[in-house]
C-alpha cells in the first residue's frame, strides 16, 4: 500500500530561538506545540498521537509522555525517538503510517532543546563526544567537526572540492538569514568572512559549523481527507524515504557516498517526480560538506558539482534551486533535532507560500533531506502542494 498523498502537514510551529535563558528544554516544546495546534486550529483535545524527540538538555526518561503529562493530552500513540539528527524525519514517516493504520488522527511531531544556555560550553562537548565509537573513535579525542571533517577531506581529495566552495554554503544560507526575521544570525557574510574565522577542526573554520542554539520545533500530521477541513492549506507527503548504514564514520563504508542517495531513490519513486521538478529543497546543513554532499547523491548535481553549484550562485534565492531559504542550521538555528524539523518546516511554508521576503516564487515541490549521526541515518521528505 502506497502513502502517497495519504497525509498531509497541516501545522507548524517554532519557539523563541537562539539565547533564550527563561525558558526550559521542555518549555521550548511547549512553546512550539502550542504555535503547531494554533496554526492548524487545533487543540490539545484533538491530539491523539505525539511523537517527541531526543533532548540532551532534560532529565526525563520517557519524554513523549512528560509532554503530554504537560499539556493533558492522553494519546492513543506515542513515542520518543532517537535518530539524531535525522529524527525528524523519521517522526514523520512514522506518524503517516499511524495514520493510515488507524493509531492516530492527529500527531503532534515536537523537539525542544536549550543547548545554549542549558548546557556549559564542557558539558555541551561532553555530551556530543559521547557519539564517537567508544573504542576506535573517542580515545583518539575525535570531536564531532573533526569527524565530518574526515568526510570533508575526503569530498575535497576525490573531486577537488575547495575551501572557498565550503566557504560559499555558509555564504548562501546566511543570505537567506539576513531575510528571515526569526534567524539567530542575519549579518552578511563573505567568503572572506568565512576563511578568516578561526580553526575549528580542519578543514572547517567556526563559520563552516552549526550553531548552538535554544530552539523548538513542531509538526502536526493529518490524514489528506481530514488536512482539508482544517485552517490553513495541507501541505501533502508524496514521497518519504529512509536509509540507515551505519552509526560512527570509522564504521562506514564509504565517506563521500551515503544512504542519501538510496533514501532519495525511494522518495522520488515514490513521488512519481525527479530532481528537476523540485521547486525548492531544504537540505541538512550541521557543517558546509553536507549539503553539497546531499546535492549529489539526491541526483541534483553530479558527484564533485555540488561545491560549484553553490560557488556559482545557484543555490541562492532566485536561482536554479533555492536551498535553506530560512538560514539552515549554520545561520538560523540547531538544537538537536530541531535543527531537522525546520528543515521540513521551511519546505511546507515555502509550499504554503508563507516566507515572505524570502519566499520561492510559485513553488509547487519541495524536497527536505536530514540526516543523524555523521552522515549515517537519512530520510528525503518531498512534499507538494496539490495531490
Amino acid at each position: 500500500m502506497t502513502i502517497k498523498n495519504r497525509a498531509a502537514i497541516v501545522g507548524v510551529g517554532q519557539s523563541e530561538i537562539g539565547k533564550v535563558p527563561h525558558r526550559t528544554g521542555l518549555g521550548l516544546a511547549m512553546d512550539a506545540a502550542k504555535a503547531a495546534m494554533d496554526d492548524a486550529g487545533l487543540t490539545p483535545v484533538d491530539i491523539d498521537g505525539v511523537l517527541a524527540g531526543y533532548t540532551m538538555t532534560e532529565p526525563y526518561l520517557m519524554l513523549s509522555s512528560v509532554l503530554c503529562e504537560y499539556f493533558g493530552i492522553q494519546p492513543t500513540y506515542s513515542s520518543a525517538m532517537m535518530v539524531g539528527g535525522g529524527s525528524a524525519g523519521v517522526m514523520l514517516h512514522h506518524a503517516v503510517h499511524a495514520i493510515m493504520a488507524g493509531a492516530a488522527t492527529n500527531v503532534l511531531i515536537v523537539f525542544g532543546e536549550n543547548r545554549r544556555t542549558g548546557q556549559s560550553g564542557d558539558d555541551a562537548v561532553a555530551a556530543i563526544s559521547k557519539i564517537g565509537h567508544p573504542y576506535y573513535e573517542h580515545p583518539y579525542g575525535a570531536p564531532m567537526p573533526g569527524l565530518y571533517g574526515l568526510v570533508a577531506r575526503r569530498h575535497m581529495h576525490e573531486y577537488g572540492t575547495t575551501h572557498e566552495q565550503l566557504a560559499a554554503v555558509s555564504v548562501n544560507t546566511r543570505y537567506h538569514a539576513s531575510l528571515n526575521p526569526s534567524a539567530q544570525m542575519r549579518e552578511l557574510i563573505t567568503v572572506e568572512d568565512v576563511l578568516a574565522s578561526r580553526m575549528i577542526a580542519d578543514p572547517f573554520r567556526l563559520l563552516n559549523c552549526c550553531l548552538i542554539s535554544d530552539a523548538g520545533g513542531a509538526l502536526i500530521v493529518t490524514s489528506a481527507d481530514r488536512a482539508a477541513d482544517l485552517r490553513k492549506p495541507p501541505i501533502y507527503i508524496r514521497g518519504i524515504g529512509e536509509m540507515h548504514t551505519h552509526e560512527h564514520v570509522s564504521q562506514a563504508r564509504e565517506l563521500t557516498h551515503t544512504g542519501a542517495s538510496t533514501s532519495g531513490r525511494i522518495a522520488f519513486e515514490m513521488a512519481g517526480v525527479s530532481p528537476a521538478d523540485i521547486d525548492y529543497a531544504s537540505l541538512y546543513d550541521c557543517f558546509s560538506i553536507c549539503p553539497i554532499i546531499e546535492l549529489e547523491e539526491l541526483g541534483f548535481v553530479k558527484r564533485g558539482d555540488g561545491g560549484p553549484f553553490f560557488a556559482d550562485g545557484h543555490a541562492r534565492l532566485g536561482g536554479t534551486l533555492p536551498i535553506n531559504t530560512h538560514g539552515g542550521m549554520l545561520s538560523h538555528a540547531h538544537a538537536g533535532g530541531a535543527g531537522a524539523l525546520f528543515d521540513i518546516a521551511e519546505a511546507a511554508l515555502q509550499l504554503r507560500g508563507e516566507c515572505g521576503d524570502r519566499q520561492v516564487r510559485d513553488p509547487e515541490l519541495a524536497l527536505a533531506h536530514v540526516e543523524g549521526g555523521v552522515l549515517s541515518a537519512h530520510c528525503t521528505i518531498i512534499l507538494a502542494k496539490d495531490r
